[in-house]
């Protein structure tokens, strides 16, 4: 069996780059393997389409990708997929912008980056058109906004909920945060979760723990952070504690997103480039609730960059993450490993 497979390869099937992956194991077991494929150049703003792979044997083989969402010269991009457990539906809440704007325009001004979800009730196969929850989940101090990117989490009450980021708009800095929005009717309706207020932590993820409570596990941007800071809410993502450094879990300087889910026994399972630099792509598990960490397996040891985990229909996990030899941004590689 073929553990490890290049599954985007940039510069192949029209695309420039591909990044920013995002893996669903739906409950029928299918894989459906998510990222943005950057059509001129490997920049986060142009010309950008939201694509999809799906495999039906556990990630052996694979379709041909399909674009799930393009929009001419604009962004579509920063999936961030859940199922839900009661209608089977797929929720793909995503973002969207206009190209050309820098960093300042995005950051500083509310109509620039927009909300949207789709849905797909066939497995992935077709998708609804996107809908703008915009004004719903983006607060009118708002800037930038981004949907996990990587995964959204049903908890057991039936919550649907996705890990996003946000700048508050301000005249020259742009201080980021953490944030969730949530769906208590099947993806119906959307709504603003609780913001951490510990500044300049962004990209994020968020696990349901065994006694209820929520741990979020963010990237810390800006100023340079040398590891992961975690915070936890006991209401369904309403609130947050302050964040917290955790040192057990090192990443590259200015940040890089990681991937965070909890296994069907508890334990948890947490990936990103464990070093100074964007390299040595590393999953660390914890059977504690995050209050410890150890190494389980390193699996790319060279260039690496954004990751997203997943449990497999045989019990196995994966990861779906950028790689290369040169740089991070050559392939986004499925790769399978034992728990």
């Amino acid at each position: 069996m073929v553990e490890k497979h290049p599954l985007f390869i940039s510069g192949r099937d029209g695309y420039h780059t591909y990044r920013i992956p995002a893996l669903l194991v739906t409950q029928a077991g299918t894989l459906l393997a998510f990222c943005e494929g950057r059509k001129h150049d490997g920049g986060d703003h142009g010309e950008i389409h939201l694509l999809l792979k799906r495999s039906e044997d556990g990630g052996r083989s694979w379709s041909p990708q399909q674009i799930v969402w393009a929009d001419g010269p604009n962004t579509c991009g920063n999936p961030c997929p859940v199922q839900d457990r009661a209608t089977g539906t797929i929720w793909l809440p995503a973002n969207w912008n206009r190209p050309g704007r820098n960093s300042y325009d995005y950051f500083n001004a509310y109509d620039t980056r927009y909300v949207h979800v789709m849905s797909s009730t066939d497995g992935g196969r077709t998708w609804s058109p996107p809908r703008d929850i915009t004004a719903d989940v983006k607060r009118p101090d708002w800037g930038w906004h981004a949907t996990g990117p990587c995964t959204g989490i049903e908890l057991r009450n039936g919550r649907l909920l996705i890990p996003c980021c946000n700048s508050t708009i301000g005249d020259g800095h742009r201080p980021q945060f953490a944030h969730v929005i949530y769906s208590d009717d099947h993806g119906a309706s959307w709504h603003t979760g609780g913001m951490v207020a510990t500044e300049e932590f962004d990209e994020c993820q968020v696990v349901e723990l065994r006694d209820g409570r929520l741990l979020m596990n963010a990237r810390h941007a800006d100023p340079p952070g040398t590891c992961r800071g975690l915070a936890e809410s006991d209401d369904g993502g309403l609130t947050w504690s302050p964040m917290r450094y955790e040192p057990a879990l090192p990443e590259p300087e200015g940040g890089c997103q990681g991937s965070l889910i909890a296994l069907p026994d508890g334990r948890l399972l947490f990936s990103n480039p464990a070093s100074t630099l964007r390299e040595r792509m590393t999953v660390h598990t914890s059977d504690d609730d995050g209050a410890t960490w150890t190494e389980l397996t390193v699996l790319h040891a060279g260039p690496a960059a954004y990751s997203s985990l997943a449990v497999l229909p045989d019990g196995q996990a994966a990861c779906l993450y950028e790689c290369g030899t040169e740089h991070p941004y050559q392939t986004i590689t499925f790769e399978r490993f034992a728990l």
